[in-house]
């Protein structure tokens, strides 16, 4: 059976237009996955504690001199890096929020960020462990891809391929905020979505 992991972070809910892209999607990959699996992780609805010095500290202590508390912080990371690797394909959905993605998004790459799990490093460089293919479903109000202030589509794709994720394909739907020509974009998005899958 087929486990699709989806990474909601918009906090517009149902009203998000990268969220209603990523339904587009699930819908279409369940029609020929019957059988399959979807894992819902809304970090909008249910944010992670930023990084602190705390989280950093149980992280570098060794396990077996962990305190209870910095087990339960490890805890956290641990547990969305089972979740992550437990998928076959992963689906990110985010808004552009001041030029950027959300800062609970934000923290969900920190805490699926770790060395020796889903990244190594070599002589080379690092290199990601996560071999899963991934979708990135991405809005914004006013700006489109491939502008000079659109870090939001980028640092996903960066992150993604940094860890391992084969990026398939990235659907947008800039200028939502712009009437006719952000219309456009999201209906351009959704005929994407409908031969990707």
């Amino acid at each position: 059976m087929a486990t699709l992991l989806r990474i909601d972070s918009s906090a517009s809910g149902e009203n998000s237009k990268s969220r209603q892209l990523a339904n587009e999607f699930v819908e279409k990959w369940l029609a020929k996955n019957p059988d399959g699996k979807v894992v819902a992780r809304d970090v909008a609805a249910n944010p992670l504690p930023h990084f602190t010095s705390e989280t950093l500290g149980a992280l570098f202590t060794s396990e077996e001199s962990r305190t209870a508390e910095q087990k339960a912080i490890v805890a956290i990371g641990d547990e969305l890096i089972t979740e992550l690797e437990s998928a076959d394909v992963v689906i990110v959905s985010a808004p552009m929020y001041n030029f950027g993605i959300p800062s609970t998004l934000k923290s969900y790459f920190d805490y699926i960020a770790r060395a020796g799990r889903t990244f190594k490093y070599t002589e080379t460089g690092p290199v990601g462990l996560v071999n899963k293919d991934a979708y990135i479903f991405a809005a914004s109000g006013s700006f489109s891809a491939g502008e000079a202030f659109n870090h939001q589509v980028p640092h996903i794709q960066t992150f993604l391929g940094f860890i391992g994720l084969n990026v398939k394909e990235t659907f947008i739907a800039g200028g939502q905020a712009m009437g006719a020509p952000g219309e456009e974009a999201f209906n351009e998005a959704k005929a994407q979505i409908a031969v990707a899958v």
